[in-house]
């Protein structure tokens, strides 16, 4: 069994680029082609099983992960979730590795079942490589997703310094010296060394905000064995040159993620025109192409 860190880099270096295409379908914002007629709730869980299974399909050549954001399937109730666990079956058959964010957590018996639920590889109801986590319950509740995911292989992200506006409510208040964030990059700093495989990086990595680059380059120096999700690049005004501190000497360490700015690519300006609704693949390549070349030139990812 080959653990999440090694499967990681190996995912990126044949890729040769750290881009993980968000998935996170909007019903307003579906092509033409693909909209439901209906807003049932099957007609429309049929229609986002559709449209990512498209966007899979044109990205799996090209990048190394997807995350699929699972509120979006969340919402339309068992029928969603039914479509999310297809297309995360989908991704898989693709051979892209597959993050789920759902940022869960909870105490005792129930972080357990979460862990279960998501990490336990082959065993588990979704079969995730990897899932976002909140810390904000404390280490006890971070020790079981820890425990699953060591033994089957997977791999968790915690949120440490997260890319919207208001996150420094909490994240930003000093308590001992240190803020909050810091405080939890410590944590995560010391779970992914006690998880370091032959790649020096350990199950654990941390979700960090391209949108704050000067945080990003300090959470670069503090979490020197955990992968770095780097959320913001894009539609939440983050670039290359933003997310460049995110990567260690190798161009390994990190991944980016873009959602909206590539599987809605069909809407943007420089894609609309050429591409319009009914070439949205052709859109979502392009702008996937373009953040390879775009990250590629900017940072350290340049070299793989």
């Amino acid at each position: 069994m080959n653990s999440f860190p090694s499967r990681l880099a190996v995912a990126v270096c044949r890729a040769h680029n750290p881009v993980v295409v968000g998935l996170d379908p909007r019903l307003d914002r579906l092509p033409a082609a693909i909209k439901p007629s209906s807003r049932d709730v099957e007609s429309i869980a049929a229609a986002y099983r559709t449209f990512c299974y498209g966007v899979i399909d044109v990205v799996a050549p090209l990048v190394p992960a997807v995350k699929p954001q699972i509120a979006f399937f969340e919402q339309w109730g068992p029928k969603g979730m039914a479509a999310l666990a297809e297309v995360v079956q989908y991704a898989r058959q693709k051979s892209l590795l597959v993050i789920l964010d759902g940022k869960r957590n909870d105490i005792g018996s129930t972080a357990q079942a979460y862990a279960h639920g998501y990490l336990s590889g082959a065993k588990s109801a979704w079969q995730a490589d990897a899932l976002t986590v909140n810390p904000y319950l404390g280490n006890d509740s971070l020790q079981p997703f820890v425990d699953v995911a060591s033994d089957s292989g997977t791999g968790l992200f915690v949120l440490v310094k997260t890319s919207n506006s208001g996150g420094g409510v909490y994240q930003d208040l000093v308590a001992n010296a240190q803020t909050l964030y810091e405080h939890v990059a410590d944590n995560v700093e010391c779970l992914a060394k006690e998880t370091v495989d032959e790649t020096g990086y350990g199950i654990v990595g941390a979700v960090v905000g391209a949108t704050y680059p000067d945080e990003l380059a300090e959470m670069r120096s503090v979490l020197q064995h955990a992968w770095i999700l780097v959320p913001g690049y894009g539609s939440q005004g983050a670039t290359a040159h933003d997310v460049a501190p995110a990567f260690d000497e190798h161009g390994l360490g990190a991944i980016v993620n873009s959602s909206r700015g590539i599987i809605f690519a069909h809407e943007r300006p420089e894609y609309c025109d050429r591409y319009g609704d009914q070439r949205w693949q052709a859109a979502v390549e392009a702008s996937t192409c373009a953040m390879i070349e775009e990250l590629r030139h900017a940072t350290a990812a340049g070299e793989l």
